[in-house]
């Protein structure tokens, strides 16, 4: 089991994919915590945060000096961490569906990079079932490992507000989940490190998913 003694000890390294509104915050919060290996697919975006400057105005440059980031588009260095959080965009078409177009491209990525042991767990806002029908079969074909043996997933609905300098990660209430009991717990520890809000643990990760839906009814349709 994956503890946060062995995070901030080195002994496993979290990685954060896509590094926007949502995951740069994140990724700074682990940061301050233990070094954190943050993977985007943009250089300019890696250049631009290597230099201390955040486009997206979440950060400001004392933010990312404190923090322990290394920001990398090298997708092999995601083989060096054992907890990966998906935090990529999921843009909503005209009719409030979502493009699962970049989370699909960021799993199968992941896929070819995971390493066995592993949970990963996303926070792009999708319907229910997307984490379990969707993307665990993708992560299972692109790397050739068996999900419930050779790796866990977990769901945690990002609910960050961009350009919200009060509501910060930290001070938002975490919803969490897990497979199974262990993945649970594993990841609610995990964010218990940076969430001084504290952390939600829901039944089930379809349960997690369908709480961004009933919290911002608006954001996407259910209907995949």
């Amino acid at each position: 089991m994956i503890t946060p003694e062995m995070i901030r000890d080195g002994e496993v390294k979290i990685a954060v994919v896509g590094l926007g509104y949502v995951g740069l915050p994140l990724a700074a919060a682990f940061g301050r915590e233990a070094a954190v290996i943050g993977f985007d697919i943009s250089e300019k975006k890696m250049s631009e945060l290597r230099a201390g400057f955040d486009a997206t105005g979440e950060l400001t440059a004392d933010d990312l000096s404190a923090t322990r980031i290394d920001y990398t588009i090298d997708p092999c260095r995601l083989r060096e961490a054992s907890f990966v959080v998906v935090t990529v965009p999921t843009p909503i078409d005209d009719h409030k569906k979502p493009d699962l177009g970049p989370i699909e491209a960021a799993t199968r990525t992941i896929g070819r990079n995971l390493a066995p042991g592993s949970i990963v767990v996303y926070e792009s806002t999708v319907y229910p079932g997307v984490t379990e029908e969707v993307c665990v079969p993708i992560l299972e074909q692109e790397s050739g490992l068996t999900c419930g043996v050779d790796f866990k997933v977990g769901y945690s609905p990002e609910r960050i507000n961009p350009g919200d300098k009060v509501h910060t990660v930290d001070k938002i209430v975490k919803v969490v989940s897990g497979q199974d009991a262990e993945t649970l717990e594993t990841v609610a520890q995990v964010y218990e490190m940076v969430v001084t809000a504290g952390v939600h643990r829901a039944s089930s990760i379809k349960v997690a998913e369908a709480a961004k839906v009933i919290e911002t009814p608006s954001a996407i349709s259910i209907s995949p």
